[in-house]
């Protein structure tokens, strides 16, 4: 049974989608400015960390640091928001939270985004940041690569354009809740559609659109449901039960599962899409932050679990 905080959420987001539906269409830059405001606010800001906008090859980025964090172990963070929306600082809370429970820094990278910047702007900004951090000395065996939603099907796609391109694999990869189908085939799209608050078809192809500009949309490091996923690092996928995406990642498990790659799949039972963003403020978003540092923790190289 959902936790008490988390019906509070779904209340929430039930009252915000009905006022939505009474209000005209907003801009392209509203939708922006909304989800900033409502992505920053929805975990608790973590104690003891510490955040330092960077540069990295070119690429912003802010630098998340625990105290106490290992400087050589680092998480590469992939924000969420349909390639559309969202920025490093709206999810700066919430890979302040995993960083924290793994014990290492995370760099949460500001990629660009659609429409002003298509695919595969994206995965290329991805691939930069990917890049400076071994130019940084960072052995690829102590990077992780992790994010949710949109970010989520980015972290795929950069595990993929990593093994292409003959770089390093790094030790592991965490999508949360990945969007990795453009084309919403997956058959939760249709029986989830009346419990997911968040994610809807005409939505999630509206931004689609924006992304591929005219592109392919199957191509794989766009929608990497169509990748060869044979040769990549480990992963690990979170999702809610309730997700309209939830098959995307039941198929990007099996698929994986397929290429021989070493993978867990976790399914939330009545958890919305990336419910992990409200860390701190609902116990089965703390629980998959410390299921995730768990798993990462030795992928990493790290040992037992951080303290406060």
């Amino acid at each position: 049974m959902a936790s008490p905080q988390a019906e509070q959420m779904k209340a929430t987001m039930r009252a915000t989608r009905a006022n939505a539906a009474d209000t005209a269409p907003a801009s392209l830059q509203q939708m922006r400015e909304m989800a900033n405001l409502m992505l920053g606010a929805m975990a608790t800001v973590p104690e003891h960390v510490r955040f330092e906008a960077v540069d990295a090859g070119g690429v912003p980025a802010i630098w998340v640091v625990p105290d106490g964090a290992a400087t050589d172990r680092v998480i590469q963070y992939l924000h969420g928001g349909g390639y559309v929306l969202g920025t490093a600082s709206t999810h700066q809370n919430l890979v302040g939270h995993i960083a924290k429970a793994t014990g290492c820094r995370a760099l949460s990278v500001d990629y660009r985004l659609a429409p002003e910047h298509p695919h595969p702007a994206a995965v290329n900004d991805s691939m930069i940041v990917y890049e400076w951090l071994l130019g940084q000395g960072i052995d690829a065996r102590h990077i992780a690569v992790s994010g949710d939603s949109a970010g989520g099907g980015l972290t795929m796609a950069t595990l993929v354009a990593i093994r292409d391109r003959g770089l390093p694999n790094p030790a592991a990869g965490v999508p949360l809740s990945p969007w990795i189908d453009l084309e919403g085939t997956g058959a939760s799209m249709q029986t989830n559609a009346d419990v997911d608050l968040m994610i809807a078809e005409a939505g999630l192809k509206m931004m689609a659109a924006l992304f591929l500009n005219g592109q392919i949309a199957r191509d794989p490091l766009a929608a990497p449901l169509h990748a060869d996923l044979a040769g990549i690092a480990p992963i690990y996928v979170q999702v809610g039960g309730e997700e309209t995406l939830l098959d995307d990642s039941t198929r990007l498990a099996a698929n994986a599962e397929a290429a021989g790659v070493d993978v867990r799949l976790d399914v939330f039972p009545e958890m919305q899409h990336v419910f992990q963003l409200s860390a701190g403020n609902m116990p089965e978003a703390d629980d998959a932050i410390e299921r995730i540092a768990a798993w990462l923790r030795p992928k990493l190289g790290l040992s037992g679990p951080q303290k406060a």
